[in-house]
């Protein structure tokens, strides 16, 4: 069996189909159990308080803006280089999932922000390169908006997405690549001097378990919407043309 049957949409809306059930219950009990693990059964930490907890959403909703980008880079390279249509409108559809993790991120690294820095917002690099990588998410939404011919969309949405990667690399790594901003390093990490606590860390490994079941759970939503937009529409060309 090879990963290219999965590109033909029928074989897709009958794999998706079966899979769906099994996701959509694991990435609710994941996402509830975990929120609820980390506010209100892990302590307050000794230097930030209870607002540390915030982690438990933001750094989920972090990852997950960045990887979705990922996600959508590479179906639109499949899309590019193969064409086929599924990864492009699995693309489409990753976007606006995608746009509210990174708001979810940006707003609620505010709200942890402000006691910590007193601030709300510092133009500091990671800061900075995740708003970029918002707009970004804004400016595919909207070039998928503004094109009729879908093909044509798939293609231009495509070589966005490719700019677009250079930003979602710095929001990883900007931290790495410049020693100076406000932003504390990385919550995960394999150097135990700067790995959270191990009382965080499980609560916070279920949510971000639960925020990658829902994304896909979405995905997989959202893309077979689009295969079903497209049948309806090719049926309406034919119609028009009888």
């Amino acid at each position: 069996m090879s990963i290219w049957e999965y590109a033909n949409p029928k074989k897709f809306m009958q794999t998706s189909d079966r899979v769906l059930p099994v996701v959509v219950p694991l990435a609710i009990i994941a996402v509830v159990a975990g929120l609820i693990w980390g506010f209100f059964f892990t302590p307050d930490d000794y230097k930030q308080g209870s607002t540390v907890k915030i982690i438990y959403l933001h750094v989920p909703a972090a990852m997950m803006a960045i990887n979705i980008w990922v996600m959508m880079l590479v179906a639109s390279l499949i899309w590019l280089v193969r064409r086929h249509h599924v990864s492009a409108l699995a693309a489409k559809a990753a976007a606006p999932v995608g746009i509210v993790m990174t708001l979810i991120a940006l707003l609620t690294g505010a709200i942890w922000g402000e006691p910590m820095w007193g601030t709300w917002w510092e133009w500091d690099p990671r800061l900075t390169s995740f708003l970029i990588l918002f707009l970004f998410y804004l400016g595919y939404i909207a070039l998928w908006s503004a094109i009729d011919d879908p093909d044509t969309a798939a293609d231009l949405t495509g070589v966005l997405c490719l700019v677009g990667s250079v930003f979602a690399i710095l929001s990883r790594y900007a931290v790495n690549f410049w020693n100076q901003g406000l932003h504390q390093g990385a919550s995960l990490s394999l150097d135990k001097e700067e790995h959270v606590a191990d009382v965080f860390w499980l609560p916070l490994m279920l949510c971000i378990a639960g925020f990658i079941l829902m994304f896909v759970a979405l995905v997989l939503v959202r893309t077979r919407t689009e295969i079903r937009l497209r049948r309806l529409a090719a049926l309406q060309a034919r119609e028009r043309m009888a």
